[in-house]
């Protein structure tokens, strides 16, 4: 995928990453109804992610079924690294500090990291 993708768009591959392919319809119905999206906005959403490579369509009668090319565990990967790397020089340790020096860091979040990196080390 070349070209990232929108916050709107990143909501229409949350609904294809959860279960496709689908329609255009089955995706208006699954999204968010706190967004107030019509069909024509998801379709024109949907258009927009088929130019960008993210997802790919294939007819069914008179209409297209919808799914991802992208998985979204490759997407958070990217999505991650270039955080990283245009806010914290592509380091991760400087994240963390910033993190843990505004107090966004609970006493679980810092469990997690420590048994994470515990099960890292050789």
């Amino acid at each position: 995928m070349a070209e990232r993708i929108s916050e709107a768009e990143h909501a229409v591959m949350e609904v294809l990453w959860d279960q496709a392919p689908l329609t255009a319809q089955d995706v208006a119905e699954r999204v968010d109804p706190l967004r107030g999206w019509s069909a024509t906005t998801v379709k024109t959403l949907l258009g927009r992610l088929l130019a960008k490579t993210a997802i790919a369509h294939e007819p069914d009668g008179r209409r297209y079924l919808y799914r991802p090319l992208v998985a979204r565990e490759d997407y958070v990967a990217g999505e991650s690294k270039r955080l990283i790397d245009r806010l914290f020089g592509g380091k991760l340790t400087p994240l963390v500090a910033h993190l843990a020096e505004r107090d966004e860091l609970t006493a679980s979040d810092i469990a997690e990291i420590e048994a994470l990196l515990k099960g890292l080390k050789p």
